[in-house]
């Protein structure tokens, strides 16, 4: 996700609800009665076509509705707006679900399988820059007929009903929705656990409980408001001015340092996340860092614990693979490669390369991410370090930051990634697969390989071997530096229950399970 999905690690905006009957059933409500939840979130899009980053997709999850979902906590795909689901033999490439009766929009008319094909067609058929096509890399084609639908795959994935259950799988209104471009407007008709009362774009977003939801959710919950803040520092701001009940992604580093658990005041969730930060090299002919020795020289310079500590207040762990600790097929590759910080061996690799000294590139980063600038500027002085390298730094907002390095403009880039499912295939093809959607321009028939190689088992304990040789060939390549690992936090008033399940590693963001206590 994200970040990235990306998930990436983020963005919240929102949807307005279309057609007069859908307003008809929502329940009167006041602005005392909502739980106000802050974050620096943001949105890509309103579509599910155009966004494949944790921030829209928190928001999807709880609009929209998939034929999956996930369990809080949960390691298996459940049915949501399927009945039931299952693959069609052992080869892994007929997958078919029937939906469940009595779906409907919010403008009254009923969801069939014709509006599930269109939904996945249309995100393969539009295949935004930023949007979640790459997910769906193994769909050939869909089938509908009936309550039945049909997913035909090119190669054997048994990671299909995973993806199935993300924002990539939103079931949206075919006779709403533009076959070959995304939705304009703020208009939105899914069928999840919430609809959408009012939006003000980087402002707020108001939800009200779905009267007419059917689904995995056996309660809807309390009407929520959702706030965005431009940066950590005034969702901080906003905390302290009790502006918000809960606030979560991301309050200031040394804020979360400081926090206890203890506290009367206030609840505190604090717990273990897939959610990873890596730094994305464009490895393409035109960039600096085409030659996989300067990337390893990069890779001889960073200071992981020094980045944690420093920056970060210890509130992330340092990272060193590709797939993070807890996820199946978890390794150190970067580690056992780069084992200290060596400005020699980093040295030798340029000059080895011949290529000129200070090697020169362009760094960019999202503005308002938590303490994305702090970090940008400890890189860059890691990176400076005995004159290898000049990096000039600029940050950029969320939306224009994603075009420019979907368009290949930056020569590195700093993004966090939020797993799109507990699975470590959602570290694979996305990050370092051809065509994935950082783009870096990294393409290895062998690493794509053991992408396919590993979707073959049912068990997925199986593919661990295929992830430890993708990371260890990831180490050599270096394509992307790992850096560090975050914690979820989640920090809300005393009279809020529920917010540790706004977040579990599984993707969804529970807002359902939010209460007044």
């Amino acid at each position: 996700m994200r970040s990235v999905r990306i998930r990436i690690l983020a963005t919240l905006a929102v949807l307005a609800i279309a057609g007069v009957g859908a307003w008809q059933l929502l329940p009167a409500e006041g602005t005392s009665g909502r739980i106000r939840v802050g974050t620096t979130d943001s949105v890509t899009s309103l579509d599910p076509a155009g966004a494949y980053d944790a921030g829209s997709w928190a928001l999807f999850s709880n609009v929209f509705q998939s034929l999956l979902t996930f369990e809080p906590g949960g390691a298996e795909p459940v049915p949501d707006a399927a009945e039931r689901c299952a693959f069609a033999g052992s080869d892994l490439r007929t997958y078919s679900c029937t939906l469940r009766a009595g779906l409907t929009f919010p403008g009254g008319r009923a969801v069939t399988a014709e509006d599930v094909k269109y939904s996945f067609d249309r995100v393969k058929r539009i295949n935004s820059d930023v949007g979640p096509a790459p997910l769906l890399d193994t769909l050939r084609s869909v089938g509908a007929e009936g309550r039945k639908v049909t997913f035909h795959l090119s190669s054997s994935d048994a990671t299909f009903p995973f993806k199935v259950a993300t924002g990539a799988g939103s079931i949206v209104d075919r006779t709403k929705y533009p076959a070959d471009g995304l939705r304009n407007g703020t208009g939105a008709d899914g069928t999840g656990p919430y609809v959408l009362t009012s939006y003000t774009k980087d402002d707020n977003a108001v939800l009200a409980p779905n009267t007419r939801y059917r689904g995995a959710v056996k309660n809807t919950g309390r009407p929520v408001e959702l706030r965005y803040y431009a940066d950590a520092d005034r969702l901080n701001a906003a905390w302290k001015d009790r502006q918000v009940d809960v606030a979560t992604r991301t309050l200031p580093p040394e804020v979360l340092a400081g926090l206890n658990t203890s506290d009367p005041g206030q609840r505190v969730s604090e717990s273990d996340s897939a959610e990873t930060r890596n730094l994305y090299l464009n490895t393409r002919a035109n960039s600096p860092l085409h030659d996989t020795r300067v990337r390893r020289a990069m890779a001889w310079l960073i200071n992981r614990e020094q980045l944690a500590a420093k920056v970060y207040d210890g509130t992330v762990d340092p990272l060193y693979s590709l797939i993070p600790t807890g996820i199946t097929g978890h390794t150190t590759s970067f580690f056992d490669t780069y084992p200290t910080q060596d400005a020699g061996k980093a040295k030798r690799l340029l000059t080895e390369a011949g290529v000129t000294l200070p090697v020169r590139f362009t760094y960019g980063y999202a503005t308002g991410r938590g303490a994305a600038a702090e970090e940008a500027a400890e890189l860059k002085r890691e990176l400076e370090t005995a004159g290898l390298f000049k990096v000039t730094v600029k940050g950029y907002a969320w939306s224009d930051f994603q075009k420019q390095w979907a368009t290949g403009k930056l020569d590195a880039y700093g993004v966090g990634w939020v797993a799109d499912y507990p699975d470590p295939d959602t570290f694979g093809s996305p990050l370092v697969g051809s065509g994935g959607t950082m783009n870096t321009g990294y393409s290895r028939k062998a690493v794509d390989h053991l992408i396919r190689t590993s979707r073959q088992y049912a068990d997925r304990g199986e593919a661990t071997e295929d992830f430890r040789e993708l990371q260890s060939t990831i180490a050599q390549d270096v394509p992307v530096i790992p850096l560090w690992q975050a914690k979820e936090y989640v920090v809300a008033g005393e009279d809020v229950g529920g917010g540790q399940y706004l977040s579990d590693g599984t993707g969804v963001f529970r807002l359902w399970r939010l209460t007044r206590i």
